[in-house]
């Protein structure tokens, strides 16, 4: 089943909601829980039982701070759970790379997403995802992984990161990704202060409405213990995960990537009901 089906369905009401799987030991929210094929694929396949349309796998953690991992590491974590869930589920396969190479092979094993923090800026990036055919996810990242949030600084957040956002779709483009195959994400909590996060979700309209569809990955983020400190862990976050969720949904965003799918479902669920009965 291709991302483009689900999102043609004269059914659906709600948003989609992208599932995490995480092949990682250091993840800032779910590190070491899957780091077994075994683990990861019972774990994608759970996430499909309870709703998730699409599944999200990651062998490389973008958390801020983290170290980069080597090519074929990030290959032997993410292909046998790619090869794994592809033979036990008719969901969508995504996979959360900057690594071009890594996207050929994920590709090649099945999936049909690349979930990109670079947003294709590796080499040869948008020439790989032409050539796949898949659909892409182009992220804004201020700065990489490690140093990210050492400092951000913008002049204005909403503007540059909608600016980036469209120059690296149009250098898709130009390399041959088909235009309805190109996902934005303005990238909350990557290189960027709270102020930042608050001012990117409020502007999520200004960005959904040129015509791309929007990805909200707000999940668990940091942002919301910053807002409420009772709730320091991740584990602690799901009230904040879905508030951004819902107003996500409800201010033009077409899928949703979170880590609590079955409580995300629901609440997309019951939010849709409610707008269909509106007057």
């Amino acid at each position: 089943m291709r991302l483009e089906d689900l999102l043609a369905d004269p059914a659906r009401r709600r948003p989609l909601v992208m599932g995490v799987v995480n092949v990682t030991p250091d993840s800032f929210s779910d590190g070491g829980r899957h780091d077994t094929t075994e683990a990861a694929v019972a774990a994608g396949l759970r996430l499909a039982a309870e709703g998730a349309d699409v599944l999200d796998i990651g062998g490389e953690s973008t958390r801020p701070g983290a170290d980069p991992v080597s090519e074929q590491q990030e290959l032997d974590r993410v292909l046998p759970v790619i090869e794994g869930l592809a033979r036990r589920t008719d969901r969508p396969l995504s996979v959360d790379t900057l690594k071009p190479a890594v996207a050929r092979a994920a590709v090649a094993a099945g999936a049909t997403l690349w979930n990109d923090v670079a947003a294709l800026g590796g080499d040869n990036g948008p020439e790989t995802a032409a050539a796949l055919g898949c659909t892409v996810i182009l992220m804004h990242m201020q700065g990489e992984p490690r140093s990210m949030q050492a400092a951000p600084r913008y002049a204005d957040v909403v503007a540059e990161v909608e600016a980036f956002l469209l120059a690296r779709a149009e250098t898709a483009l130009a390399a041959g990704v088909r235009r309805d195959r190109i996902w934005l994400d303005p990238g909350i909590g990557f290189g960027k202060t709270l102020a930042h996060n608050l001012a990117l979700l409020a502007a999520l309209p200004r960005l959904t409405a040129h015509g791309f569809p929007v990805l909200l990955a707000a999940s668990r983020k940091r942002f919301i213990a910053a807002l409420d400190p009772a709730a320091p862990g991740p584990n602690h976050r799901l009230g904040g995960s879905l508030a951004t969720a819902l107003w996500g949904a409800s201010h033009g965003c077409r899928m949703v990537r979170c880590h609590d799918v079955a409580e995300t479902v629901q609440a997309l669920t019951v939010w849709a009901a409610v707008a269909e009965a509106a007057p």
